[in-house]
């Protein structure tokens, strides 16, 4: 790794429903390559249907690492993800090939290239605290909260990202200062790959929400009302987990607790997820040095595969 001559590393990054999984697999097929999961939902192990998770067909046809590493009850920071990543990116330059990480999670990503601040770990006590204060007020009160100490944080912060806006008030009452401002204050060291990033959805915004209703009702259809009922009767998870917090998950959940009823979990399941694409894609159109692929005008096996050839040979 101490080579001026950096190996290099793909990203495919896209929103839900976008195709990943599958252009991943051709790739790997074409490539040698091993693929790495950039997907914060596919860690959890019984949470399978509802987080598009590769089949044991599509594992067998290409394993995912840093799939099924942590039980629904346990958390997962972006610290962890880049620390697991780079182990397993490392291993897989070892032995000759090429790491391809994909996924959707996009935090993940920014945060293995550009690095992450050094923050405080977390209080327990704190975010129990700031859990039952959104129990009681919601977490767009906290979120109001949030923009008068850590305007910054707060207008990057959507008002129901719940995990990100406790985290973010979490940091302040712990260290007096903001989010934005310990993160600008950083110190961050170079990723030591060459990366190569893709980007892949169809840019028809109508093309993707179609996409995002099939792809759910056809969840359903495989089970994911059992899968998260499964999930219930554990009895040692909770609403407020970053597990139950998922999309679709969350929906599911406030059915199964007779807060909403069945035509209501499905619209708001797919309204959720529509705005969760739309989150995914603000942060690609931003993203640097990406290459972008229309899923809907072109096969994007022929012009990844061609794109990578040229690049890889660079």
């Amino acid at each position: 790794m101490s080579s001026t001559i950096l190996p290099p590393a793909i990203f495919l990054m896209g929103p839900t429903a976008a195709g990943k999984t599958a252009l991943a697999l051709e790739l790997h097929d074409a490539f040698p390559l091993e693929i790495i999961s950039v997907d914060s939902s596919q860690v959890y192990r019984g949470m399978d249907i509802g987080t598009a998770k590769p089949t044991p067909a599509e594992q067998a046809r290409a394993p995912h690492r840093l799939i099924d590493i942590r039980d629904p009850a346990e958390g997962y920071s972006a610290a962890e993800f880049c620390a697991d990543a780079l182990r397993e990116m490392e291993a897989i330059t070892r032995a000759g090939k090429i790491p391809l990480l994909a996924g959707g999670t996009m935090f993940y990503f920014h945060a293995l290239e550009f690095g992450l601040s050094d923050l405080p770990s977390a209080d327990p006590e704190i975010r129990e605290r700031l859990s039952a204060e959104a129990a009681q007020k919601g977490w767009e009160e906290l979120h109001h909260r949030l923009q008068s100490v850590d305007p910054e944080s707060a207008r990057r912060i959507h008002p129901n990202d719940a995990q990100r806006i406790q985290r973010a008030l979490e940091i302040y009452e712990l260290t007096g200062q903001s989010l934005s401002d310990l993160s600008s204050n950083s110190q961050r060291t170079a990723l030591p790959y060459r990366l190569i990033k893709i980007a892949l959805w169809p840019q028809d915004r109508k093309q993707l929400h179609a996409r995002i209703q099939q792809r759910f009702h056809a969840m359903l259809e495989q089970g994911f009302l059992p899968e998260v009922e499964k999930l219930y009767a554990r009895g040692d998870l909770k609403a407020t987990m970053p597990s139950m917090r998922m999309v679709g998950y969350r929906q599911i959940w406030e059915y199964l607790t007779g807060k909403i009823n069945y035509s209501e979990m499905t619209e708001q399941a797919l309204a959720a997820t529509r705005q969760f694409a739309k989150r995914q894609i603000t942060w690609l159109r931003s993203y640097p040095d990406i290459h972008v692929l229309d899923s809907a005008v072109s096969p994007p096996i022929r012009e990844s595969s061609d794109y990578l050839s040229a690049m890889i040979r660079h």
